[in-house]
């Protein structure tokens, strides 16, 4: 199910450059120590072909359907338990946090990325040149928006919503493939048109928690379309078996991962995408100066070195033990259907009327994330973040108590 979307109206051919209050000018801009920044050619595709099925409802324009810029932060409050975030855990690591604190001496100096950047790049088995620390995964998203000049953009939807946002931000027309709960929420690489020169899609994909094969996902890559896979959930799973976060051989490819969900680090915004090296320079010269602050760059320096990188791995095989409680404690509860076996740190949950449930769950002092703002998803679905088994065990009393009163 192929639906396309369109930015505001644009007409004839464009030459612009994006501010970071997300205006756009006509303008050459000096760049990052770069010299002359070029400016970004856009085209009208306001007479874009449609690709809606009859099934599919069409928009009339940006966000015409769902909010993007819904996410999970909303539904917390004070008093609520929170399964709404997919932010593991309370805090970070007392190692990690003496770190970070160390680096608060270094404040008066700007941040110098050299040293994180080089982990990251080792951490992946990579040149150093094919690395650009961001400001959360979210930032690289707007990165490669504003970078990237595609014709033909598709977004996998349900996924990550910010991918989609900033893509719209920056101008493009996005068409979006719909996965459907009838398969799985899985993706068949002939669902993506052969004309498409930039792909989105998340794996473990938030919110369905599908975990694609590595082998379907590089069936997506060619030369002359830009592959972005979203990784952010990727070190959740236990040996990480279907990252792309190493593979140099697959045209075009982005992968986008994220510091903050494992090492409960969503206040600091550390992110980063492997990439080819020129697509990475494209990126940094879209970034402001100096986005990834001093803290933040030692966190990642930290995370990626071979104790951290066990102490991941340990945390993942404890979140599966979690997940699958949690999986068999929501099994039980008349009402509540799983589509599919999760693979990441939350699930996704088919309730009756769910957007009352949820106002319910909230009375009962549990927050959970809607998922009616994913495109492709109903009123009736809930995502729900894997917590440890006292809390699992408080929150499906909790929602059993909603349906079966």
């Amino acid at each position: 199910m192929i639906i396309p979307t369109t930015p505001p109206t644009r007409t004839g051919i464009v030459t612009s450059m994006m501010d970071a209050d997300g205006t756009t000018a006509d303008r050459t801009t000096q760049g990052r120590g770069t010299g002359t920044r070029h400016m970004r050619t856009t085209y009208d595709t306001s007479s874009a072909p449609a690709y809606a099925t009859a099934d599919s409802p069409s928009e009339t324009g940006p966000a015409a359907d769902v909010d993007l810029r819904h996410h999970g932060d909303r539904e917390v409050g004070p008093g609520l338990v929170d399964l709404a975030v997919n932010v593991r855990g309370s805090a970070p690591p007392a190692w990690l946090t003496e770190r970070i604190a160390e680096s608060l001496a270094h404040l008066a100096a700007y941040p110098d990325a050299t040293a994180a950047r080089a982990a990251v790049a080792d951490r992946h088995r990579r040149p150093v040149g094919e690395v650009l620390l961001t400001a959360g995964a979210a930032e690289a998203f707007v990165l490669l928006a504003r970078a990237l000049t595609p014709r033909h953009t598709v977004v996998v939807h349900p996924q990550f919503t910010e991918p989609e946002a900033a893509l719209r931000a920056a101008g493009h027309t996005v068409r979006r493939v719909l996965l459907t709960e009838r398969e799985g929420f899985g993706l068949d690489p002939a669902q993506i048109p052969e004309e498409a020169d930039l792909v989105v899609i998340g794996n473990p994909t938030n919110p369905t928690s599908v975990l694609h094969s590595a082998g379907t996902l590089a069936a997506l890559a060619r030369p002359g379309r830009v592959l972005v896979v979203d990784e952010a959930f990727a070190d959740a799973i236990p040996g990480e078996p279907e990252s792309l976060a190493e593979r140099r051989d697959l045209a075009g490819l982005v992968v986008v991962r994220s510091l903050t969900k494992t090492w409960a680090l969503a206040g600091l915004r550390i992110g980063y995408l492997l990439a080819p090296s020129d697509l990475v320079r494209r990126c940094a010269e879209a970034q402001p100066l100096w986005s990834v602050s001093t803290p933040a760059l030692v966190a990642a320096e930290a995370c990626s070195g071979p104790d951290a990188l066990a102490h991941a791995s340990a945390s993942a095989v404890t979140l599966a033990t979690d997940r699958a409680f949690l999986v068999e404690r929501l099994r039980a509860i008349p009402g509540v259907r799983l589509p599919v076996e999760p693979r990441a740190s939350f699930v996704l949950a088919h309730v009756e009327d769910g957007l009352k449930v949820r106002e319910l769950l909230r009375e009962r002092g549990f927050a959970v994330r809607r998922a009616d703002t994913f495109p492709g998803l109903g009123p009736d679905w809930l995502r729900i973040a894997v917590r440890d088994r006292a809390t699992t065990t408080a929150f499906t009393a909790a929602l059993e108590g909603v349906l079966t009163t």
